[in-house]
């Protein structure tokens, strides 16, 4: 007799069986997204992008060359013709910035998808929250499919799903710090609140965060600099790749709780001396 798929009462779960997931109406198997900056060569990003089976890339408008003639040493061209590529608005700092790079990359061929930074705070690398929304709200009007870079808030997360966005992405610590999940409660409202995909970006730095983060319910995360740092960034990359499939399963199979106290895992009943 057939089970049933557990109910995990996020939409965009996916089943048990296929595991999918959908961002406006387009579906990815693979969970991890990578980014493609700080890799030493070209060769080396294509590797870690192979090794992590990534479907989605993310790729920062200013460093492509849209006037490069095919073949030559681009970003672009050096990925699998099967990626899907998010322009990022890294660099912007103000929202006119941010969509200015954004319709720049789809004149200039690219998905009219945006993967939404808008960072005036060049220390801490921390988002602009009314940036974020101003720049979503103008994108969104212009048939963007929009995810936003955030801070784990989860009062901004559900105001940008309410303006039409396609995702929510918030931190799980600043930008290339690789300290994992330390605004681990607002992500966990955030993924109880959301009924867009939640995408963990930025500060993951070992495959066990990422396992974190798809055992807190997460639809995803985007892993760059912990990936092209590595001694060994496709080794790396395929680890993060059974870090999220780990979280991800252990996700659906249901977590035990935490309890205060210890409990025993044999039986006490039915021993010599028990009752």
């Amino acid at each position: 007799m057939p089970t049933a798929e557990p109910d995990l009462g996020h939409a965009s779960e996916g089943t048990a069986m296929s595991d999918e997931f959908t961002i406006n109406g387009r579906t990815f198997g693979s969970r991890l997204i990578l980014g493609t900056g700080r890799y030493a060569t070209l060769d080396a990003m294509r590797s870690a992008v192979d090794a992590a089976q990534a479907e989605m890339v993310t790729v920062a408008v200013r460093l492509v060359d849209f006037d490069a003639p095919t073949g030559k040493a681009d970003i672009t061209e050096a990925l699998p013709d099967d990626v899907l590529l998010l322009p990022n608005t890294a660099g912007a700092r103000t929202a006119e910035e941010a969509v200015r790079f954004a319709r720049l990359a789809r004149a200039g061929g690219l998905p009219a998808w945006v993967k939404l930074e808008v960072i005036p705070d060049q220390r801490y690398l921390l988002p602009d929250p009314v940036g974020t929304l101003e720049a979503a709200e103008e994108l969104l009007a212009d048939g963007f499919t929009v995810l936003p870079y955030i801070n784990a808030d989860p009062v901004l997360a559900a105001r940008l799903e309410g303006l039409g966005c396609h995702a929510v992405m918030p931190l799980g610590s600043p930008i290339g710090s690789g300290r994992g999940l330390k605004l681990r409660d607002s992500i966990r409202i955030i993924v109880e609140q959301a009924t867009v995909p939640v995408v963990i970006d930025a500060g993951l730095g070992a495959p066990s965060h990422a396992a974190e983060a798809l055992e807190l319910g997460a639809d995803a995360v985007l892993v760059n600099t912990a990936i092209a740092v590595a001694d060994e960034p496709a080794v790396m990359a395929d680890a993060f790749r059974l870090a999220v499939l780990a979280g991800r399963r252990g996700r659906l199979a249901g977590l035990m709780e935490e309890r205060e106290r210890g409990t025993a895992s044999s039986p006490t009943s039915g021993l010599l001396g028990g009752s």
